[in-house]
Parts: C-alpha cells; sequence; structure tokens
C-alpha cells in the first residue's frame, strides 16, 4: 500500500482532548478502509501566519498513514465536512519516517538548549 503524511489544522478554541479524539475519528475511518496510521503526533496550538475563519492559531497534527488511496480520500472527505478542521493537506511519500518528526526533534532540541545551560553563572 502507498504511504501517505497528513497534516491537519483544527480550531483553536477546542481542547486538545477534542484534537485526541479527531486524530482517533480519522484513523478509524482509514482502518476500516483497510488501512493503517502508522503514527500520528500532536504538534501542538501554534499561531497560524495568516487568519483562518477568524482563527488566529490552531491544533496541529501530523499523521503517518499505510493506506489505499480510497481511504484517503474518504478521510479527507470527512475532514472537509467536519467544522473543527481549518486546513488539511496530504502528500504521499516514498516511505514513511521513523522516529519523531521535523517539527518534534526541532521543539526538543529547543527545550534542550533552554534549559541545559549553568544559568546565572558566568563559569
Amino acid at each position: 500500500m502507498p504511504y501517505y503524511e497528513h497534516v491537519f489544522i483544527a480550531r483553536q478554541d477546542i481542547n486538545a482532548s477534542q484534537v485526541e479524539t479527531l486524530i482517533s475519528d480519522f484513523g478509524k475511518v482509514i482502518e476500516d478502509q483497510g488501512g493503517k496510521v502508522a503514527k500520528s503526533e500532536y504538534w501542538g496550538l501554534k499561531s497560524l501566519t495568516y487568519r483562518i475563519k477568524k482563527n488566529r492559531k490552531g491544533h496541529y497534527v501530523l499523521m503517518n498513514l499505510d493506506a489505499p488511496a480510497a481511504a484517503v480520500w474518504e478521510m479527507e472527505r470527512q475532514a472537509r465536512l467536519h467544522d473543527d478542521v481549518l486546513r488539511f493537506m496530504t502528500v504521499r511519500v516514498d516511505e514513511l519516517e521513523e522516529g519523531p518528526s521535523a517539527v518534534v526533534r526541532a521543539k526538543s532540541e529547543k527545550d534542550h538548549k533552554r534549559g541545559g545551560g549553568r544559568r546565572g553563572q558566568d563559569r
């Protein structure tokens, strides 16, 4: 089966548990059609570059999929109909990335640099 990376942005005024519900709903659609969700990552609430449907921020989620095209089309159809999903993008890839995505790696490196130094000491 082909591999896909699916990223969607959910409205800012829903909470993280509602975002998890969206992830599980979309994952169920994929699994019902014979595919599987290899990995899903919640990237957090981030500022948008421009307003989308009066929202300045959005919950970003990445899903790595191993699914037939029909399953991805059905998931995209349901995302279009869902009021909480602002935007989504699905890209077909040759292979799925192992481990954390670049966004999660960058965030962890940034956190590591912040907390890893000797604060308030010159020597």
